[in-house]
């Protein structure tokens, strides 16, 4: 399947993997993109500039297809040095990076002068725009079904992924929500030029985590997320669990401050979570499309399915014209 994402990306099919605070790692990476999609690694997960530095190198010796790297860019009282992390692609030789959070307008000059596309992840139509004004290349829009942070203006894909389409004039990959192939024909369908998909690829073989993390997510319906940090204005969505059902039980109460839920959220609890299999005791980001989600595949085996399903979808619905 070739269009204008992935051709300016470089990959064979147009399925990006999302990347993922402890699970955007070189093994992951390179699975994805040995399966034809574009497999992120995760900077921050990285602990420092040298480990990610190491980590593009270690994920050359599993994959000769390019893969992107993810800088997600966050306010902080000590912010990591995201300039350095910066460099660190730049000197790599890596063509394509996905940025996150905050605008990237500072680096998007260094980015171009090294011929890297970029790829930036938002939740609304205005800050797409303004992406698009400081330079991107392709627009991720981030629909209210999505794991992690889905802005505070709760609009859905359905309405969100065609609304991008037609104000912007760089490509829109559509993400949140999406876990097969009906889904990657829909955003097709609704102007996006391609997907990104977090959850789902948790749920693979090659995924960096515990089974049990990955067993949640199978049997997790598209009821089974919940939102947190609604009282702080940062609302994020995660699989329900205690931890999550603690942080909107003090929310709830009324006046909660960030400070009064900060043990149960620790991204070192959560990451503990993710790697021991104790589900209950940490954060589980997650989106709705656990509800899609029903097996444990190679991401290989997940990305031919999804092919053949959009395929599918796409002949049947030109069949009824």
């Amino acid at each position: 399947m070739k269009n204008i994402v992935t051709e300016m990306l470089g990959i064979q099919y147009p399925i990006v993997q999302g990347g993922m605070m402890w699970v955007g790692m070189p093994e992951m990476a390179a699975a994805v993109s040995n399966a034809g999609g574009l497999g992120i690694i995760t900077a921050l997960s990285q602990g420092s500039p040298d480990g990610l530095r190491q980590a593009i190198a270690h994920t050359r010796t599993l994959t000769d297809k390019p893969f992107a790297v993810n800088i997600t860019i966050l306010p902080a009282a000590v912010p990591p040095p995201y300039a350095e992390y910066v460099d660190v692609v730049i000197n790599s030789g890596l063509k394509v990076v996905e940025t996150a959070g905050n605008n990237p307008k500072e680096f998007i000059a260094k980015f171009k002068a090294a011929g890297i596309k970029i790829v930036h992840k938002c939740t609304a139509v205005r800050h797409a725009l303004s992406a698009e004004r400081n330079g991107v290349d392709v627009i991720s829009i981030d629909g209210f079904e999505c794991a992690g942070h889905p802005g505070e203006d709760d609009v859905g894909g359905l309405v969100l992924i065609p609304a991008a389409a037609r104000a912007l004039k760089i490509p829109v990959i559509a993400s949140g929500g999406i876990a097969d192939g009906y889904g990657l024909a829909a955003a097709l369908t609704l102007g996006a030029y391609g997907v990104n998909m977090g959850t789902r690829f948790i749920a693979t073989k090659e995924a960096p985590v515990h089974q049990n993390v990955k067993d949640l997510i199978v049997s997790s319906s598209e009821r089974d997320t919940t939102l947190i940090f609604r009282t702080l204005h940062n609302t994020g969505r995660v699989l329900k669990n205690a931890i999550s059902e603690q942080v909107v039980a003090i929310e709830k109460k009324g006046g909660a401050k960030f400070e009064d839920v900060q043990p149960l959220v620790a991204g070192v609890r959560g990451r503990a979570a993710l790697t021991s299999g104790n589900v209950q005791d940490g954060l589980m980001w997650g989106s709705m499309a656990s509800g899609l989600i029903t097996d444990v595949p190679s991401c290989k085996d997940l990305i031919d399915r999804m092919m053949r399903e959009c395929r599918e979808a796409l002949t049947r619905s030109s069949s009824l014209i």
